[in-house]
This record gives C-alpha cells, sequence and structure tokens, in this order.
C-alpha cells in the first residue's frame, strides 16, 4: 500500500507547469547546487570580499576617519612598518605566552578531567555538567565576574589566595600589577574553556575499543604501561585537535582581554588583537592596521597548515 504526502502533493500542484518541467530535467548534482548556490555565495559575499578589501587598503595610507581624502598607495610600506615596530612584536611576545601557558594547562587539567570522568564513577554525569557550565557562559558575563571576583577589597578571590598565603587581600591586585595582571588573564582562560579540551580528550577516551585493554591485560601489562601504550597514543590526535583549536582561538583573543585589562596595566596585557584594535579605532592608521590583520591571518594560517600536517602525519601512524 502506498503512502502520500499531502504537504509534498500541494508544492507539486503549486509549481507551474514551466518551472516544474525544467525541474524534472535537471540531475541531482544540479539540484544540490541550486539549494547550495545562494548559501555560498553570502559566505563569499561575508567573507572574501572583506579580505580583499582588506589586502587592498593595506596597500594604501587610508584612514577610515578621513573617507573623503583620496587613499595613496604606499606599496609594502605598511607591511615593513608593522615587521618593524617594537611595539608589535612586544604584544606578539605577550601573545605568544598568553598562547602558550593557556594552551598547556587546558590540556594538562582537561586531559586529567578526562580520564577521571572516563571512569565512569557514580555521579559522573552530574560532575560533567557541573565541569561545562563556564564554556556555556558569554565571554562578556565571565569578563565581568572575574572582575568582581578580582577586586582586591572585597573580590572572593584575593580572600582565597589571603588564607592561602596569609597576606593582606587588599596587598596586591591581580589586574592592576604588572607581574600579576597576564596570569590573572591565563586563569580565566583556563577557568572558562578548559571544559572544552575535556570534552575533546573524553570523546577521543571513549572511542578505544575495550578489547584492547582486555587483551592488554590479558599480557598482564599494568595499568601504567596500558596508559603509555594504548591510552595515550590513541588519544593523542584528539589532544592534538583541541590544542589546535585553542591555538587559533587564543592567538585572536581580544573580548576578555579587552573586559579585564583592556591590556594594561601599561602594555603588560597588549596582545595582537587589543594593538590592531588600537591601530584601527583609536589612531585610525587603516592601511596600517589592514597590513597587521594580513600579517596575522598569514601567520595564523600558515602555522595551522603545518600542525595539520603534523596531525595527520600522527593519525596515519
Amino acid at each position: 500500500m502506498s503512502t502520500t504526502n499531502p504537504l509534498a502533493d500541494r508544492l507539486a500542484r503549486a509549481t507551474p507547469a514551466p518551472l516544474a518541467q525544467r525541474m524534472r530535467g535537471l540531475s541531482d548534482r544540479s539540484i544540490a547546487w541550486l539549494f547550495i548556490g545562494p548559501t555560498m555565495l553570502l559566505l563569499l559575499a561575508i567573507n572574501i570580499f572583506p579580505l580583499i578589501w582588506t589586502i587592498k587598503l593595506s596597500f594604501t595610507n587610508f584612514r577610515a576617519n578621513r573617507p573623503n581624502a583620496t587613499p595613496i598607495d604606499v606599496g609594502i610600506d605598511n607591511y615593513v612598518s608593522v615587521l618593524t615596530d617594537p611595539d608589535v612584536w612586544a604584544a606578539m611576545q605577550t601573545t605568544a605566552h598568553f598562547v602558550f601557558w593557556t594552551i598547556f594547562l587546558q590540556t594538562l587539567i582537561g586531559f586529567t578531567l578526562a580520564y577521571l570522568l572516563d571512569r565512569k564513577f557514580r555521579g559522573h554525569g552530574f560532575w560533567t555538567t557541573l565541569i561545562l557550565i563556564p564554556m556555556m557562559l558569554s565571554p562578556a558575563v565571565v569578563g565581568n565576574f572575574w572582575a568582581f571576583l578580582y577586586q582586591p577589597q572585597t573580590g572572593l578571590f584575593n580572600v582565597i589566595a589571603s588564607f592561602i598565603s596569609g597576606v593582606s587581600p587588599s596587598s596586591f591586585s591581580m589586574l592592576g600589577e604588572v607581574p600579576l595582571a597576564p596570569w590573572a588573564i591565563v586563569i580565566v582562560d583556563v577557568w572558562m574553556w578548559t571544559p572544552y579540551v575535556m570534552l575533546i580528550c573524553l570523546a577521543g577516551l571513549r572511542s578505544i575499543p575495550d578489547y584492547i585493554y582486555e587483551a592488554a591485560e590479558v599480557d598482564r601489562a599494568s595499568k601504567w604501561r596500558q596508559f603509555w601504550s594504548i591510552t595515550l597514543p590513541m588519544v593523542l590526535p584528539f589532544i592534538m585537535l583541541a590544542v589546535l583549536f585553542r591555538g587559533i582561538e587564543n592567538f585572536k583573543m581580544f573580548d576578555m582581554v579587552n573586559l579585564l585589562t583592556s591590556g594594561g596595566p601599561g602594555s603588560t596585557t597588549e596582545v595582537a588583537s587589543i594593538t590592531l584594535k588600537r591601530e584601527a579605532f583609536e589612531k585610525w592608521r587603516t592601511g596600517y592596521s589592514s597590513a597587521f590583520a594580513i600579517i596575522l591571518f598569514v601567520a595564523v594560517f600558515g602555522l595551522a597548515n603545518i600542525y595539520v600536517k603534523a596531525l595527520n602525519h600522527i593519525k596515519n601512524r
């Protein structure tokens, strides 16, 4: 007994005869392109056009606060200025410090949490949900929440640090002192995004077949040997994938730094994105900032490609 779809029948009857005739002559491939074509055009307009426009502006002295002034072509002068600017290199060094420590701590803590949750102890579902809460929050909420926690007089962070170390809560400011401000941002980012790394590592751990561990137990392999010979090698591609995602995101980190310190005190926490924002929207050096943006894009794209090749090599071993 055949069944009919009333909605499909109504759509078929509502389709004009000439259009229906043309549609019958299309292949499945043509119909697929007909559906995804508008979306692809929209994505090209949103992503490709701004990139081409930015590249064009990077070779000029254009300033966005003087839109009526005729821009002058300056060749590669903007790129030379960016690459020889000590402030840019200082911002890149700050960015490298931030990226390294956040990725290191997120990977270490995230994998440890995933390894513990993979034991499937009683209540592991509750603890998994609880750990995932930080990454579900908006960066604006997290930034304001931690700015309050870091308050020297009333912040809970200073109270806990005072209880552990014995120093006065008001004797230090995490966001106001040069040695502490970079670590304050690292702590917030690790707190917020460690659950993301944990999820990826947990997926890798649970993808390992149980029969491999059973075979290792038959061979009387110790738990330590099972970890080094089975668990770590098989979950390593997942760890590297998490490092790739977080590395790209942290390299272009802006919102959290802007909310907590705005690059201060001084320029201690001025990462590359903050420097780019200052050049583009405070100094209005649009051509210069466009060249800086292209350099950052090429750096991230190149490093990510090298890393992906290494990841594929490890996956194919």
